[in-house]
């Protein structure tokens, strides 16, 4: 009796607790929107900044080279020699031949 008494209860426990439990989930609390105010007043103008450096003024333009003396004029060439005439061409038949296109 002592341990068929033990027995069913353990069998009762394993029963209960392979049951499908429902899980109770707390409602979702609504977001909050944060609406801004109205803008504030406007603020003071800051201060004027620093004058940037300036560029220096270039310098006046240097003086121009003398120009170079002129050289002298060389000797006229000489012309060659006539050679002689050649001798007239003879005279005979000649063909032409005309390549077709």
């Amino acid at each position: 009796m002592k341990n068929s008494l033990l027995l069913a209860a353990l069998i009762a426990t394993f029963g209960l607790a392979a049951c499908e439990k429902t899980v109770v989930t707390p409602p979702v609390a609504a977001p909050v929107v944060v609406v801004p105010g109205p803008a504030g007043p406007a603020g003071a103008t800051g201060a004027t900044g620093a004058t940037g450096s300036t560029v220096g003024v270039p310098g006046p333009t240097g003086a121009t080279g003398a120009t170079g003396a002129s050289g002298a004029t060389g000797a006229t060439g000489y012309d060659g020699a006539k050679g002689e005439a050649g001798a007239d061409g003879k005279t005979g038949d000649t063909v032409i031949v005309v390549p077709a296109k």
